[in-house]
């Protein structure tokens, strides 16, 4: 017992003279030149370490020396766990106010998605198909557009940037072999080059830390920005299945450092561990379940293909392996996926704790764009969104009727499906049809010279040519066929209608 107590007493002790060591690399590396820092923030363990150590190794400088700008970037995608968001937000709050107080030359920023990025608006609006591995389309749009954009602008205005970031070569073996990769081929000693942005610089202080490593310094040293660890690591400890997240020494002894905090919307993995566990390990946070039941029965990617529309966002027919690639949402079941998001913010503002009050999971920006392309883009001039506002919501949308709609009455469309329905037209292509070219031509009317207006028509009957699917992919393989057969190609043994 003595002598663990004395190996453990030895660990810790050479663990402070490595932190010492990084805290002196930190300020000679902010003193050697001009460029200013840009840390990436994200509210988890890894970040925080790293945001820790460079605010503690600037506060050590004397303030005539504290001239170079650190801005602190957390970006929010607007579809994350509430709760870490709220932790996120909170202490960008308190390190803006820290900062001043301290004489640090720190300043803390909230970045979000422009609203065409945003996940419900691609999702609801324009019916993407929920992200899966050979569609991922929203990690750029929701979290290097926004970070990227910023970065950006501070090169623009300063020439170059040195980007802080938590990352460690012991999350993955992945993570480790590009961490090497770019420190080869950096020019600049403790920096690795950044391949995605040119004129900048990547400084990984932990690069080399284990998760225990990190929880022991956001532990054991005080938060600098006034914020409590504790709270974090029971917020890890939460996150975790067996509600357990012990602080370790050695690699024997399990650790939480598996806890993965994201978008709640996520289909990238079978689950969402983390939300799962903090509602099992604590009864007061069972007002998200409606957010994991959204994610697991709404946007179920094995089960999707009969809610997606057989030919692509522009109307193409694609096959793969002699199966059509099915597209975008339909409409029925984009409206669907809209009723179910708004019912589950109605709950969450009901029965959760007061800061998720007003809670929003979808804006108000993104209702009226997800509305002008559901009208102007796919000429769904139902003008459904309001309808499915006020029956949910209990009151009208606030938004501003389009003006552009206003020539179709419920009663018009009514009638106009009634006399386009036709037997085994399952899709309501005639119906689409016909409410497209009136709705094109509705666009186009007040124009001088109607420039488009036949390419638009023209658009609109090749998008609609096919009563169902079935038809589509007969017509789909005959086309590929004739394609390969002129191509000289033998091989067509990926078309099975003729092989």
């Amino acid at each position: 017992m003595k002598m663990e107590l004395q190996r453990k007493t030895a660990f810790i002790k050479g663990f402070k003279k490595t932190v010492q060591a990084l805290i002196k690399q930190t300020q000679e590396l902010y003193l050697s030149d001009e460029i200013p820092w840009v840390v990436g923030y994200s509210g988890g363990k890894d970040s925080t370490a790293a945001l820790q150590l460079v605010w503690c190794a600037i506060s050590e400088l004397p303030p005539e020396k504290r001239t170079k700008s650190i801005y602190v970037i957390s970006t929010d995608t607007l579809v994350e766990n509430p709760i870490v968001a709220l932790w996120v937000e909170h202490s960008l709050e308190a390190m803006e106010k820290a900062a001043a107080e301290q004489n640090m030359p720190l300043s803390s920023h909230r970045l979000i998605p422009q609203v065409q990025d945003r996940f419900w608006v691609n999702l609801i609006g324009r019916g993407y198909p929920a992200p899966r591995p050979k569609f991922r389309w929203c990690t750029n749009r929701l979290k290097i557009n926004p970070s990227n954009h910023f970065i950006n602008n501070v090169i623009r205005e300063t020439g170059q940037v040195i980007l802080v970031l938590g990352t460690r070569k012991a999350e993955s073996s992945v993570r480790a072999a590009n961490m090497k990769k770019h420190e080869k081929t950096s020019t600049r000693e403790k920096l690795a080059t950044n391949a995605s942005l040119p004129n900048s610089w990547i400084y990984t202080p932990l690069a080399d830390w284990t998760n225990d490593d990190v929880w022991m310094y956001i532990t054991q040293t005080k938060n600098p920005w006034g914020y409590d660890n504790k709270s974090l690591l029971s917020m890890y400890q939460g996150a975790t299945a067996d509600g357990e997240c012990p602080l370790v020494v050695d690699t024997s002894t399990p650790s939480c450092g598996d806890s993965r905090f994201g978008c709640y919307v996520c289909t990238m993995v079978e689950q969402d561990k983390s939300m799962q566990a903090m509602i099992q390990n604590d009864e007061e946070k069972e007002w998200m379940l409606p957010l994991m039941e959204l994610r697991n029965q709404g946007l179920d990617i094995k089960e999707d293909r009969k809610h997606r529309d057989f030919r692509r966002m522009s109307g193409a027919l694609k096959l793969f392996s002699g199966r059509l690639v099915h597209g975008p949402y339909k409409q029925v079941y984009r409206e669907k996926l809209l009723e179910y998001l708004l019912q589950a913010q109605e709950s969450v503002q009901q029965n959760g704790p007061p800061e998720v009050k007003n809670l929003e999971l979808i804006a108000s920006q993104d209702l009226e764009e997800i509305r002008r392309i559901w009208v102007m883009e796919k000429h769904e001039i139902e003008d459904n969104l309001p309808k499915i506002y006020e029956r949910v919501m209990g009151q009208p949308f606030p938004g501003k009727r389009l003006e552009d709609n206003q020539v179709f009455q419920p009663e018009d469309i009514a009638l106009l499906k009634e006399i386009c329905q036709q037997e085994g037209d399952e899709e309501e292509v005639h119906f689409r049809l016909i409410r497209e070219l009136l709705h094109i031509e509705q666009q186009h009317r007040t124009m001088a010279r109607r420039a488009g207006l036949y390419d638009a028509v023209d658009s609109a009957l090749e998008r609609n040519a096919f009563t169902n699917a079935q038809e589509a992919e007969e017509f789909a393989l005959r086309r590929d066929y004739a394609r390969a057969k002129a191509r000289g190609e033998d091989d067509t043994t990926n078309l099975p209608l003729f092989a």
